[in-house]
């Protein structure tokens, strides 16, 4: 039953692109959309099967592929990724349908986003290394198509298609080249016999293959060094693309990077799982950094994504390192935690990618510095957009407080591993899980208290108006899963235990007593954020009861009303207000050196004067450091490469000539 209801999710999601395509333009955003949306449902109910019993579920065919066929295994940890996917694609299909209405999308466009929904359902089933590669790269392809849906709007999206383009490659030829390894060793290109033939690796060419599916996986989960293409692509991106890219198609790096290392290669040596680690603190502090000083709305949650990524991969190294030294019980806790952070990533980022696409629509643009006043025009995309904020802000009571306390407390107990390199890679995470939680808090104080509160600081943001039912029930849909998850966290970690379990090879979780709260009874820790939000409710109603209650001296009854954030003036215009930019001003004082901030300051003076200043114009703009000193030297050298190669084909016949007897006693001398 959960084949044939996961089956059924991949043939609709084909079926709905191929619908995309081929109907008329009045019907083909509805088509596409409800027939994308059930087969979501049907995807979710496979997996969730295969979650709830344990059991895994294998397909093999060899009608489609000629010589190898397609390998299908879907075991707890890949259903877990299909759940994350359906459920993140089925509000992204909802919200299609009404963001594409606005805009009349070609059929290209409204085809590629079930086609691309369809390969990421697809590949945490792939079972062999043929069918693998093949849905990997169709994942990039039709996400890269995608991609390129609005170049004619935007001339910026063909330059982030452009790195996108090269990064995916290049992470997909490491990706290759790491599995064909394994492969040849085992003899065979199915991932059960590889696993089995484990054993026999040895340690060295057991790191190399690593080493190559780490770079190539990585690259896609957006982690530090490999995240350049992720700040171009999320934000050029349609917002339902965006949804998926980040919520569901950079989840599949941290899938790969797990079953990689801990299925086919069983578990590996202590130092690849402390890189993991370094990775994860790199990209968790570099991301909550760029966050807080973005003044882009959806670069702003690009860089969110790459800190939360980071997250995951400090959970997934620490749980490696750990169950490299022995503590495979506690391990087990941190990778659950670290999958637990990867969903609610998915659910919260997914909603605030959703309503920066719905303010870019009804406010045109995407800068806080020109937005403000938002939550009047727009309150229920101001309540899902505040709801993810609050939530990856990790606010008691939401989703992202649940997974990192859970993180924290599985970090803090690992000091016990009597390693001192796996100890001191835990305090690294924890000092990253503390120092990024600021960074972020601070990153969407300023996008929801910049962007929807105060009075509008620009004409689109005055004129702004709600967006359509199916828009915001795309919305909703995930808002509800941060309040869900965060409420009563309890009810998904048997699913997640499951899924860990089979992450690690059978390392299954310490004891967590079942019930709707966080309790780990063998580590002494235990919280019930469903007591705290009742707490909180009911303080709150008490305050407001005894507000109504207690006579009030007649000059507060007399109290005259005033503008929010005005500081009690009677006249507030917008032009007073604090802007995105200079809310991150001191936070760029503090991180000069790793930001490098570009300031633009060009004063004009008045005609009588020029002691008086007629008009003053600040720009400032904060560059990707690694961009900047890593990828811009190697684009040049490549560019100076590629303008003296062209000198080459000059036309001479004895150039030619000469260069093929070069080449031809350069073989001989190597064979001889």
């Amino acid at each position: 039953m959960s084949a044939t209801a996961y089956l059924i999710g991949l043939g609709a999601a084909g079926a709905a692109a191929l619908l995309g395509a081929l109907l008329p333009a009045r019907r083909r955003l509805f088509g596409a959309g409800v027939l994308s949306a059930a087969g979501c449902l049907a995807a979710l109910v496979g997996a969730g099967q295969v979650l709830v019993s344990g059991h895994p579920f294998s397909v093999h065919t060899a009608e489609v592929l000629p010589l190898t066929g397609v390998d299908l295994t879907l075991d707890p940890l890949g259903a877990l990724f299909v759940a994350v996917t359906a459920i993140v694609g089925l509000a992204a299909s909802c919200y299609a349908v009404g963001y594409g209405a606005h805009g009349a999308p070609s059929r290209t466009a409204t085809a590629m986003l079930p086609a691309f929904l369809a390969t990421v359902l697809l590949v945490p089933a792939a079972a062999s290394v043929a069918t693998f590669m093949i849905a990997w790269e169709l994942m990039a392809l039709t996400s890269l198509l995608a991609l390129l849906a609005e170049h004619r709007r935007r001339p910026e999206t063909r330059d982030a298609a452009q790195w996108y383009a090269a990064m995916t490659h290049v992470g997909a030829a490491a990706i290759l080249l790491g599995l064909v390894l394994l492969a040849t060793h085992a003899d065979s290109q199915s991932f059960a016999i590889i696993a089995e033939h484990r054993r026999q690796l040895s340690v060295p060419l057991a790191s190399v293959v690593f080493v190559l599916t780490l770079v190539g996986f990585a690259s896609k989960a957006g982690a530090v060094p490999l995240h350049v293409w992720l700040p171009r692509a999320h934000p050029e991106a349609p917002s339902p693309v965006s949804a998926l890219m980040s919520g569901t198609m950079v989840n599949l790096g941290v899938y790969g990077i797990l079953r990689v290392g801990e299925d086919l290669l069983g578990g590996g040596v202590l130092w690849w799982w402390l890189l993991v680690a370094a990775l994860g603190v790199a990209s968790a502090f570099f991301g909550a950094l760029h966050a807080a000083a973005s003044t882009d709305l959806k670069r702003l949650l690009a860089y969110s994504t790459v800190d939360n990524v980071g997250l995951v991969l400090i959970g997934v190294g620490a749980a490696g390192a750990l169950a490299a030294g022995g503590e495979r019980g506690l391990a087990g806790l941190v990778l659950l935690a670290a999958l637990f952070h990867l969903v609610n990533h998915a659910l919260f980022k997914g909603s605030l990618f959703l309503g920066a696409g719905a303010v870019q629509h009804a406010a045109g643009t995407r800068d806080l510095d020109a937005l403000g006043g938002l939550a009047r025009q727009m309150p229920a995309t101001a309540v899902c957009f505040g709801i993810g904020a609050l939530a990856i802000s990790a606010l008691p009571g939401l989703n992202g407080f649940a997974s990192e306390w859970l993180l924290l407390q599985g970090l803090l107990h690992g000091f016990a591993s009597h390693s001192a390199v796996t100890e001191a890679a835990l305090l690294a995470g924890v000092a990253a899980l503390a120092i990024t939680g600021g960074l972020t808090a601070t990153a969407f104080v300023k996008a929801l208290g910049v962007g929807f509160l105060g009075q509008p600081r620009s004409e689109g943001a005055r004129t702004a108006h709600e967006v359509r039912p199916s828009m915001l029930a795309g919305m909703a849909l995930l808002a509800a899963g941060c309040v869900v998850l965060g409420v009563v966290p309890g009810v998904v970690l048997a699913v997640l235990g499951r899924a860990a379990s089979a992450g690690l090879a059978g390392g299954a979780p310490k004891a967590l007593r079942p019930g709707l709260g966080l309790d780990l009874t063998s580590l002494h820790g235990a919280i019930e954020p469903a007591l705290v939000v009742v707490g909180l409710l009911v303080a709150l109603v008490v305050a407001w009861g005894a507000l109504r209650l207690v006579p009030r001296p007649a000059e507060l009854r007399r109290a005259r009303r005033a503008e929010a954030w005005g500081c009690g003036r009677e006249l507030q215009t917008a032009r007073m207000e604090i802007t995105a930019t200079s809310f991150a001003e001191p936070l760029q004082r503090v991180f000069a050196d790793v930001l490098r901030p570009d300031h633009d300051l060009e004063v004009s003076h008045a005609a009588e004067s020029r002691y008086f200043p007629g008009a003053i114009s600040f720009h400032q703009r904060v560059d990707d450091a690694v961009e900047r000193l890593v990828y811009q030297p190697v684009i040049a050298a490549v560019g100076w490469w590629g303008r003296l190669a062209r000198r080459v084909p000059n036309g001479s016949v004895h150039r030619y000539l000469a260069f093929g007897f070069a080449a031809l006693v350069l073989v001989l001398v190597v064979l001889a």
